[in-house]
């Protein structure tokens, strides 16, 4: 029996051959990186993404934050400039006439808007109680040197037999000290006659300086109270005398001799020129001014005394000042200072000290430049060293039919 041994083709039951499993692991590792990659990278740009929008709303919150300023800048002021100060008119010497005797007027000589000289005779007095007591003092005084007439020859005659040793000591003693009260007892009553003309003379008032009667305050028959009642007021009127006080700021610069402008409100024109005659040599402490007195010639005696004037002074300043507005000053216990701002837009404080005050603008003399940024209408919520946008304010137009381009 032949055995027939029939074969079936291999490919048809042969199972699949296995993968490498090198190759697949590498495959797996490969795209395991690749995904951590891309979670990697995706979480970075999350975080950068974040990062940027916190920075941003950081920087939005800051400048709504950030306070915005307004600065106005200062200019020159003036080199030299006129010190306009008020006076009063006043004669070069002024009195008030009182009399030095009681008694009635008798009689005036001269009244108000009188001129008179020195010396010239203004009224008299009538005084009949001192006319008797000067009588009296002058009869005394007699008597007084009768008696030391008899005192002297009494002493002669007792100095005589005082020699010759023929008089007692005591008695010549006595002899010579009434002699001596005598004398003593003439000097008196003659310095009392004296007091007593002296005081009768003061019944004729006299000027004491030439000038203008201005107010008569008595008349005839008035009782007289020896120095009580004013009688006259004399002023002398050429030359004129002016006090100005000068502010503390220029009082170093007021000198004797500098000429000076005096200025009349109700007569406009030319102002008329005056020297400054002397300087005090301390400052007032209760208004911390320096009083100068003026000499102002009236040789028409045209200036009324008590008229009201305004002396113009040039005064030359070391270091111009510079003007700001009024509004950047801050004015608190620490003092007056202002509010600036600097290149890094960084506030500042600094201390000034002021000049005049114009109303809108001042001068300030010491603590700024010129290229200080000023910051105007300062807020008290301000800190030094803050930082703030800056605004320019607008300039103030020369024109005021000019509009701004």
């Amino acid at each position: 029996m032949k055995l027939v041994m029939k074969t079936t083709p291999t490919h048809a039951f042969a199972s699949p051959q296995p993968e490498n499993p090198h190759a697949t692991l590498r495959t797996a590792k490969h795209g395991g990186l690749l995904l951590l990659g891309l979670l990697l990278f995706g979480a970075a740009w999350r975080l950068a993404a974040s990062q940027r929008e916190a920075e941003a709303l950081q920087q939005t919150t800051a400048a709504s934050l950030q306070r915005n300023v307004i600065v106005a800048h200062s200019r020159p002021g003036e080199a030299s400039r006129k010190l306009t100060l008020p006076a009063t008119l006043r004669g070069y010497s002024e009195t008030q006439i009182f009399a030095r005797a009681n008694g009635y007027l008798k009689a005036w000589h001269k009244t108000i808007g009188d001129t008179v000289k020195k010396g010239e005779l203004l009224a008299e007095i009538d005084v009949p109680e001192l006319e008797q007591e000067l009588v009296q003092a002058r009869a005394t005084l007699n008597q007084v040197k009768a008696r030391l007439e008899l005192t002297r020859t009494t002493l002669q005659r007792w100095s005589q037999l005082n020699e010759t040793d023929g008089a007692p000591l005591q008695e010549f003693e006595e002899k010579r000290a009434a002699f001596l009260q005598a004398e003593a007892d003439l000097a008196a009553m003659t310095a009392n006659v004296k007091r007593l003309e002296n005081i009768e003379g003061y019944r004729r008032i006299v000027a004491p300086f030439a000038g203008v009667i201005t107010r008569r305050a008595v008349d005839v028959g008035s009782l007289i109270s020896a120095g009580s009642q004013e009688l006259f007021a004399l002023t002398q009127t050429d030359p004129l005398r002016l006090n100005v006080w000068v502010p503390q700021a220029y009082a170093d610069e007021i000198k004797a001799g500098q000429e000076v402008a005096v200025r009349l409100p109700d007569k406009p024109g030319k102002p008329l020129n005056a020297r400054v005659e002397r300087v005090a040599g301390a400052l007032d402490a209760a208004s911390r001014s320096r009083q100068a007195e003026i000499v102002l010639a009236n040789n028409d005696a045209k200036l009324l005394p008590g008229s009201y004037v305004e002396i113009v002074i040039n005064v030359a300043t070391q270091h111009a000042p510079l003007i700001a507005p009024a509004n950047v000053l801050v004015v608190d216990q620490a003092g007056t200072h202002v509010v600036t701002v600097g290149a890094d837009n960084k506030i500042a404080f600094r201390p000034v000290k002021l000049g005049r005050d114009f109303g809108r603008e001042v001068e300030i003399v010491e603590g700024i430049s010129q290229d200080d940024r000023l910051v105007a209408s300062p807020s008290d919520l301000l800190v030094d060293g803050e930082t703030v946008g800056v605004v320019e304010a607008a300039p103030k137009l020369a024109d005021k039919g000019a509009k701004p381009a």
